[in-house]
């Protein structure tokens, strides 16, 4: 069946985004109310479903933001069924989400990510051209949800400029830099995180607590996130001045 990606205004739908968000975080105290899926939509926000044969299998929600003198999205939920993934379902919401800023001239999105996880950090940054530049530590603070396997809910903030080259290359299938620069730096990071925080937590609090201090560091100093390298069992994240 196809997939329509569509706006989303009815209780109904907002119902099904929270259903889906219950799905995927398995965590009540992370569900998103259903007032502030009303509140999005009614102030400038997103709300954005994709719909297979009637049923909603995935959705975006963004709220109304304004940083640095302009207007943005700040995308705070993104999520797709278990069954539904590795089909391209999500970046087809990005893309419509990108489609959607466009036309009201909105040309930044932001959202938050946990730097743990590699699939989704490469699918940010070298899929949709995003960068990063800002670590949060423990944002969101400690939850419930098996996914953050009780760690600090450390996380960074994406920047996807839309109208970027970068954000048009990746896009387009090609990389989002030429090649790595003389001054770029790497920051190592394990492929198989999640088994490590069923494992052996404090390791996973311990490999968290050092990949903090590193971005934390470099940040500071003016590097950005721009790239994702693969290697043996892990993956480094590639900054640049």
């Amino acid at each position: 069946m196809s997939v329509a990606n569509r706006h989303c205004h009815t209780h109904q739908e907002f119902q099904a985004c929270m259903d889906i968000e219950r799905a995927v975080w398995k965590a009540p105290d992370l569900v998103v109310p259903f007032n502030l899926y009303v509140v999005a939509v009614e102030t400038g926000g997103q709300v954005l479903g994709a719909f297979e044969g009637g049923r909603m299998v995935g959705f975006v929600m963004a709220l109304a933001g304004w940083r640095d003198g302009r207007p943005h999205l700040h995308s705070h939920m993104a999520a797709v069924l278990p069954e539904a993934r590795n089909r391209g379902i999500g970046r087809g919401l990005k893309l419509f989400q990108r489609q959607d800023a466009l036309k009201r001239g909105i040309d930044r999105v932001e959202w938050t990510f946990d730097p743990l996880e590699i699939k989704n950090a490469h699918f940010n940054l070298m899929s949709l051209g995003a960068v990063a530049r800002r670590y949060q530590p423990n944002l969101y603070g400690i939850t419930a949800s098996p996914l953050h396997g009780g760690l600090p809910t450390d996380r960074l903030f994406a920047e996807w400029d839309l109208r970027s080259a970068r954000v048009e290359r990746c896009l387009a299938g090609q990389p989002p830099i030429a090649g790595i620069s003389p001054g770029a730096v790497r920051i190592a990071v394990p492929n198989a995180i999640g088994e490590l925080k069923l494992r052996d937590p404090e390791a996973a609090r311990r490999l968290q607590g050092r990949i903090r201090q590193e971005f934390l560091g470099w940040f500071g100093r003016g590097y950005v996130a721009v790239a994702i390298e693969p290697s043996a069992g892990e993956a480094n994240y590639i900054l640049e001045p």
